[in-house]
Parts: structure tokens; C-alpha cells; sequence
């Protein structure tokens, strides 16, 4: 685990450098005034690098996935309404709304 974050890590430094490297080459096509068409191919694979460091960390750090309990007595709700589908938890009409109470199974 400590490679793969060594490798996100590097994939982030390996980005940074390709954006300088990118305002440095615009940079000094301002100089020569000439027009900006697209990047130089050392950035674009600095680019794909990168994608593949950080894409390789992101898919190794979090670690594997823990599958779902479906009899699992702590997820279960006692009493649910009707119309699940229209269920709005954040809205200011909460500072208004009556009292309800829901009954988790202990």
C-alpha cells in the first residue's frame, strides 16, 4: 500500500511539472509570437504518465470492498413510509415540519 500512495504521489508531481511545463511552452511561444496549436508531445505523455499513476493509486489506496449485509439487524427501519420515492431531507421547509417519530428496531 505504501508503493501504491508513493505512486499517487508521483503522478501528482509528474502533473504539476506538465502544467508548468505547458505555461513555460505558451510562455515562450508569446515571446516568438507565434500562435498556441497544441501542447508538446513530452507534456502529453507527461499527461498519460500521470493519468496512469494516479488512475493506479486511486484504484489500490482505498483498499478492498466490504460486501453488503442484507439480514443485517442494524440497517433495518421498522416503519417506512409509503412513498419512499418522495422522501426530501434537505429543504428548508424542515425548520416548519411537525415532529415524527421513527421507530428503529433495537
Amino acid at each position: 500500500m505504501r508503493g501504491d500512495m508513493v505512486a499517487g504521489a508521483l503522478g501528482l508531481l509528474v502533473l504539476a511539472h506538465a502544467v508548468y511545463s505547458t505555461i513555460r511552452y505558451r510562455g515562450s511561444l508569446k515571446l516568438m509570437e507565434e500562435e498556441f496549436v497544441r501542447a508538446p508531445p513530452q507534456v502529453l505523455l507527461e499527461l498519460l504518465v500521470s493519468l496512469g499513476l494516479c488512475f493506479w493509486a486511486a484504484l489500490r489506496v482505498p483498499g478492498s470492498f466490504l460486501p453488503i449485509l442484507l439480514d443485517a439487524q442494524e440497517n433495518r427501519v421498522r416503519q417506512l413510509s409509503d412513498d419512499l420515492d418522495f422522501m426530501i431531507f434537505n429543504h428548508r421547509g424542515k425548520l416548519f415540519a411537525p415532529k415524527f417519530e421513527v421507530k428503529f428496531r433495537a
